[in-house]
């Protein structure tokens, strides 16, 4: 089983190069530092036999909260692309960051698929610490756990295939139980690494993203990365704008989409 694979660009935040990586990513440059842009995805996966979600983003009071530029709410975008949230039956969360696991009320049938780790790491002791909890919003935490009493979420521990043509694989590093996924597609197993790789040039230059738990797990995960993924053109960052620029744009003016399973233009 195949599946079409569409990142969906629903914010955006300027940001320069040196707010992107622990060391200095380039000890040689000037004064003036680089804008580095993020951007903030969710991610559609569809077959001729179900649609899924990964990841829910956040919505405007949290962008306004965070200083975040909000495109389009999830929601509109994935009514733009044919999807109608309340119809959405799974969703995987790769973790419980606020811009990965806002929205849940949006999507009232939906299982949600999450890592027992993640679990224990949002809600156990590491969030007694400030600098660790920054990244989460506490009332997406406590609506996912009201769901788990709900019985509509589905744990993982470690690898598990979800669906056909779907798994997911523990990819420690920028939270405890941070999971990627890797999608069947006509060119070939795409892995979503979400925050395993906020960017290409973290994985390319062995420089981790700032927001960490564990530097050497974070490093062991990019080599997971790419154990799972066909090539290196088979793994997609989880908030780089050059994922905009190197997939083509699918073809719908309300909506700002590219297509993770066609081939890169470079």
């Amino acid at each position: 089983m195949t599946y079409e694979v569409l990142a969906i660009r629903y914010a955006t935040h300027a940001r320069f190069a040196h707010e992107n990586f622990i060391f200095p990513p380039d000890a040689s440059r000037d004064a003036h530092d680089t804008p580095m842009p993020m951007d903030y995805f969710v991610w559609l996966l569809r077959s001729d036999e179900r649609t899924i979600l990964v990841d829910t983003g956040f919505g405007e009071a949290e962008a306004r909260a965070r200083g975040r530029v909000l495109l389009q709410h999830p929601s509109d975008a994935l009514r733009a692309v044919g999807v109608e949230p309340g119809s959405v039956t799974d969703v995987i969360i790769t973790h419980l960051h606020y811009d990965h696991a806002g929205n849940l009320a949006a999507f009232p049938a939906a299982r949600f698929h999450l890592q027992d780790a993640e679990m224990a790491y949002a809600t156990g002791r590491c969030m007694c610490h400030g600098r660790l909890r920054n990244a989460f919003a506490v009332e997406d935490v406590v609506e996912m756990v009201r769901r788990v009493y709900a019985g509509r979420v589905r744990f993982t521990d470690g690898d598990a295939t979800l669906f056909p043509g779907v798994s997911v694989h523990l990819v420690p590093g920028h939270s405890r139980g941070l999971q990627c996924v890797r999608v069947e597609t006509v060119r070939g197993a795409v892995v979503l690494a979400s925050d395993a790789a906020h960017y290409y040039a973290n994985m390319e230059t062995g420089n981790p993203y700032p927001i960490v738990v564990d530097v050497a797990a974070m490093a062991e995960s990019w080599a997971r990365l790419h154990e799972l993924a066909e090539s290196k053109a088979h793994i997609i960052p989880g908030h780089d704008p050059l994922v905009m620029a190197r997939y083509p744009r699918l073809d719908r003016p309300d909506v700002e989409a590219v297509q993770l399973h066609v081939p890169p233009s470079a």
